[in-house]
């Protein structure tokens, strides 16, 4: 970062590009384009195909508000499918129902770094004659059949936001892919639709990786395979620790090239009713607000372990076609009922390369006592 402060050039330039290369290597495509951000990304990847008004994009709700988002953002409609109970995954069966003759491209989510099976994904999409947008972001260092994610569809969208498997000092994205011209329109885009200097052929962005964050993304990127390794070992220590647990449902081991950005663990929704457990807890949200199941026990477990010391989060508390800004598109109460049933249950716990042995025994240790009470007060 100091060679790059004492250089002058922030924007661009020889450590950009040096990152973009070796990101380029690492995912297995021949271009890749940094960017602003994951979100970035998306809308770049999906302007670059051509994507926009009337058109229609299929995906899941069960992801980031940012997949959705950059659908909306180039003029096009997002289409949801449920998902499927035991990966968190784009139910693949039910994609080729929701395909209509405005469906231009489908977008999968390797959600929580597990991958998608991108083998079914392609069929699929070339049977229709569509365009793939794989959305990458929490999924760096993930692979299907040994092919790095983001190197099988037309485009490759990431992030480096700090929490991500590799990530910046800050924002951070790239779009990888195979085409030529698809490379070209992607950089052209991001750079106010500029081919050369002062030369605008399209209207465009502000969205450059600088040269800051890939001074630090260039000194992160080979340590990758060691963290995503990492992160493996982590998951299955939980996984053999804490699957005799009632009522917690653990994620699948899922396929060799999870690189397990999280770790998503479920509790069921009270099994007497809402607040059977006691009422005890501080809601993430009123469920009933937004026609979702009750969420009380899963949000009183993550106060009892907040109490003890370890932190957790909820990755969502609300799907995206519940969000308020998505009630045009008239997904009500029930309409995805397992991505809705997932909300309510789901809850990560700490996960990451320098997680301790020690911390993560103690993560352990305070599940198995919470397990041995009842939830009721």
């Amino acid at each position: 970062m100091l060679q790059v402060l004492r250089s002058g050039q922030y924007i661009g330039g020889a450590t950009t590009s040096a990152f973009e290369s070796a990101f380029a290597q690492a995912t297995g495509s021949p271009h890749a384009i940094g960017c602003n951000s994951g979100t970035d990304a998306l809308v770049l990847a999906l302007r670059g195909l051509g994507i926009g008004p009337g058109d229609e994009v299929i995906t899941c709700s069960f992801s980031f508000f940012a997949t959705a988002e950059a659908i909306s953002a180039v003029g096009a409609t997002p289409v949801f499918v449920d998902v499927e109970e035991s990966s968190y995954l784009i139910d693949l069966d039910q994609v080729e129902a929701a395909i209509t003759p405005a469906t231009r491209a489908l977008m999968p989510v390797h959600l929580f770094g597990r991958p998608v099976d991108m083998g079914r994904v392609m069929a699929i999409a070339e049977a229709h004659g569509l365009k793939v947008i794989e959305d990458c972001a929490q999924a760096t260092g993930a692979s299907w059949a040994e092919r790095p994610v983001g190197s099988w569809g037309d485009a490759g969208c990431f992030s480096f936001f700090p929490t991500k498997n590799l990530g910046a000092a800050g924002d951070g994205g790239a779009v990888t892919c195979r085409d030529d011209a698809l490379a070209q329109r992607v950089r052209e885009l991001a750079v106010h639709g500029m081919p050369r200097r002062y030369l605008h052929t399209t209207l465009g962005y502000n969205s450059r990786l600088d040269a800051l964050q890939a001074a630090v993304l260039n000194v992160k990127l080979p340590y990758l395979e060691t963290w995503v390794n990492r992160r493996r070992a982590v998951a299955e220590t939980y996984r053999q620790q804490l699957c005799d647990l009632p009522n917690l449902h653990l994620p699948e081991a899922g396929p060799a090239g999870h690189s397990w950005n999280q770790f998503v663990v479920r509790v069921p929704s009270c099994p007497g009713g809402r607040n059977s457990c006691g009422g005890q807890c501080s809601p993430s949200l009123d469920s009933a607000d937004f026609g979702l199941p009750e969420s009380c026990c899963r949000d009183w477990l993550k106060q009892e372990l907040q109490a003890a010391g370890v932190s957790t989060i909820i990755y969502y508390p609300i799907p995206i076609h519940r969000q308020p800004a998505y009630a045009e598109l008239g997904y009500g109460p029930g309409s995805l009922p397992i991505t809705e049933r997932l909300t309510a249950g789901v809850l990560s716990l700490p996960i990451f390369p320098e997680l301790k042995p020690a911390q993560q025994q103690r993560v352990v240790e305070v599940l198995q006592a919470l397990a041995k009470q009842p939830m009721a007060a």
